[in-house]
């Protein structure tokens, strides 16, 4: 991004922030409540502390409750607080949503252009003749994380239908825990070729236009469940749990919220049941059946 243009969308966010903590609640009785902690795991674009400030901000006036975010380097960090209850929510990916459906219950799904649905992309350097995954055989591949349906899965079961595993089919294959540091890496060299979260590559097209154009598009996965908000199953229905969905659905008719909304490029949250996921579902379980 230009520096000018970094300087301008964080001068905005950061003043959004400071006018959103100075909401309408008293600070008293805002302490006076537990805080909420909501985890954010690397789907998000958390290296902009001016947007997380923002979204941290409408949250706490929107629930008249201190919020403290988690970040975590890794979706299976992210996974095991919210499991083991040590946080109210999470910003997680579908599939440590589906491998742990039992545990976990959906608050929200974002709304991305008009749905609650997303693409995995794969992706490689320009430079590159690919025309489909066939054609990186033998190259070095950045995947985002083991636990991410659009940064792993998806390409590990295109695998299975090659006959093949990334061990097998890639020179080299390594995380980079985060899907922007994917883009990095095929942008720079650092990969020939990369599996990515669609939606942070369509973000990050618009906010980082010449690292993204160093790298293409060879394929795109079908529509799968957007990247849910999800909170223990056995909170599902709790107060602190209505009142981050009821926030999260609100966000589009607050002033406020949609500042957040925009600097996330996002429409809004929406409530979907749990078959949403079942795309992402059928390729953990080819996946799982193809594992010793």
């Amino acid at each position: 991004m230009a520096p000018h243009r970094t300087i301008s969308r964080r001068g905005v966010l950061t003043g959004l922030a400071l006018a959103v903590s100075n909401g309408t609640w008293p600070a008293g009785a805002r302490a006076s409540l537990a805080p909420i902690r909501f985890g954010l795991t690397p789907v998000f674009l958390n290296s902009d502390l001016a947007l997380l400030a923002a979204l941290q901000g409408y949250l706490e006036s929107a629930t008249n409750r201190t919020v403290e975010l988690v970040n975590k380097r890794t979706y299976q960090e992210i996974t095991a607080l919210l499991v083991t209850g040590q946080l109210n929510a999470a910003w997680i990916c579908g599939y440590p949503f589906v491998a742990y459906r039992k545990q976990l219950g959906l608050v929200a799904v974002p709304v991305w252009n008009g749905q609650t649905r997303y693409q995995s992309y794969l992706i490689a350097r320009t430079d590159r003749a690919v025309s489909g995954l066939a054609d990186l055989r033998g190259t070095v591949h950045a995947f985002s994380d083991p636990d991410s349906n659009s940064g792993y899965l998806v390409t590990r079961a295109n695998l299975i239908e090659l006959g093949a595993t990334p061990a097998s089919f890639f020179r080299h294959a390594f995380f980079t825990y985060g899907h922007r540091n994917v883009i990095r890496a095929v942008a720079s060299g650092l990969a020939e070729g990369g599996s990515v979260d669609g939606y942070v590559y369509e973000v990050l097209r618009i906010l980082e236009p010449d690292m993204v154009a160093r790298t293409g598009i060879v394929a795109k996965s079908e529509w799968l469940g957007f990247p849910p908000i999800a909170c223990r199953a056995s909170e599902a229905s709790s107060e602190v749990t209505a009142s981050i969905r009821q926030a999260l659905i609100d966000m589009p008719s607050d002033p406020r919220g949609r500042e957040a909304l925009a600097s996330l490029q996002l429409d809004g949250f929406r409530i979907e049941p749990p078959e949403h996921f079942d795309g992402i579902a059928a390729r953990m379980q080819l996946v799982r059946g193809t594992q010793p």
